[in-house]
């Protein structure tokens, strides 16, 4: 009885391994920083294993390389540097269905921050 309980626990464990949330792909979407006009976001991630690598920017067009993060179970931490101005942007996502959803804290090279929201959908 202990082996089958140990069985259908380790299956269980492996199915939901399997199933663990893929965010490799193009992300667009809206960045919304408090007090400020809304802008546009725009990322391409590839994830491997937990590790999530990719580029990011205002658009398709203005993409910074360098952004690295995690992902752990649907919460996606990531983070990348402004090239122009050396702001560094720490994205505490959450990934809801083909969204991916939650705060930006950003600090600049002079010291200022700011926050915002960010709202992006996969691209199909």
């Amino acid at each position: 009885m202990k082996k089958i309980l140990v069985c259908s626990f380790l299956t269980a464990a492996m199915a939901l391994v399997a199933a663990a949330a893929d965010v490799t792909g193009k992300w667009s979407g809206s960045f919304v920083p408090e007090g400020q006009q809304p802008g546009t976001a725009f990322a391409v991630l590839k994830q491997s294993g937990t590790a999530v690598t990719g580029t990011a920017g205002p658009d398709e067009s203005q993409q910074w390389p360098g952004l690295t993060g995690s992902i752990k179970g649907d919460k996606v931490l990531v983070e990348v540097k402004s090239p122009e101005d050396g702001t560094v942007y720490k994205c505490d996502l959450t990934l809801v269905g083909d969204h991916l959803k939650g705060d930006v804290s950003a600090t600049a090279g002079n010291g200022q921050s700011l926050k915002a929201k960010m709202d992006l959908a996969r691209v199909k």
